[in-house]
């Protein structure tokens, strides 16, 4: 088992009055030689965007963007006619492609919107821009876990790419197991919340962890945890 811990306090910040957002990979004006990704993750933003304001019209290609909102609602639009109101319990993927612009904007004036956006390099380049989006049941994953991203699964949404994204809400004590789905990958842990034991090793709320050679992760619920689970390919080249 090889594991890369990023501690909650040593991601990357910046904050522009309208957006606080922290980094726990290289991103826009942070940059950490040793923090380029993992694997085929290339961006883990954890983001908060004041009523009203947001990311305006920017372009992408060739990149798997997942939002997973954790509180309000993002509103997004994109080149291809999209107008989509994404809320709490929703996730979205956007497939860049070949070439794809949008923007997403906190649609609520009152209060600020909360945010996970991931960014997965693709298993295919330059296919057709694609966007998807799902509501998931919070009682689905209460002490079990809920895949939501995946490449295989018609109740998630898809990626172009050998990834499983997965979120679970544990009760204090619980314990639950995570089988890899292929032999080579790696599991990035994020600790939405909570504190959880991690195949030994101890996470905070925020923490990050990265496994590699393993077969299966060994989840400990130490308090009330959220998690979220990102299982991608290792053999990447560095972005």
């Amino acid at each position: 088992m090889k594991t890369i811990i990023h501690k909650a306090d040593t991601r990357g910040h910046n904050s522009f009055g309208w957006l606080n957002s922290y980094h726990s990979f290289s991103f826009g004006h942070y940059y950490h030689p040793e923090r380029l990704q993992f694997g085929a993750l290339r961006v883990l933003n954890d983001d908060t965007v004041a009523p009203g304001m947001g990311f305006g019209k920017h372009p992408h290609d060739n990149m798997e963007i997942v939002s997973i909102p954790l509180s309000g609602d993002l509103h997004h639009q994109d080149s291809t006619g999209r107008n989509e109101i994404i809320r709490q319990h929703d996730v979205q993927i956007m497939s860049a492609g070949s070439g794809i612009a949008h923007s997403e904007m906190n649609a609520n004036k009152d209060q600020p919107v909360k945010f996970l956006q991931v960014w997965v390099l693709p298993k295919e380049a330059n296919i057709p821009p694609r966007y998807e989006q799902k509501s998931f049941k919070p009682e689905d994953r209460v002490n079990q876990i809920l895949t939501v991203v995946a490449p295989d699964d018609a109740n998630a949404v898809w990626i172009n790419q050998d990834a499983w994204f997965s979120l679970a809400n544990f009760e204090a004590g619980q314990q639950a197991n995570y089988p890899l789905h292929l032999s080579g990958n790696g599991v990035y842990v994020f600790v939405i919340s909570g504190e959880a034991t991690i195949n030994g090793i101890a996470l905070q709320n925020r923490d990050g962890l990265g496994i590699t050679d393993i077969d299966q992760l060994t989840i400990d619920a130490n308090t009330n945890t959220e998690l979220l689970l990102i299982e991608v390919p290792m053999n990447m080249n560095e972005a």
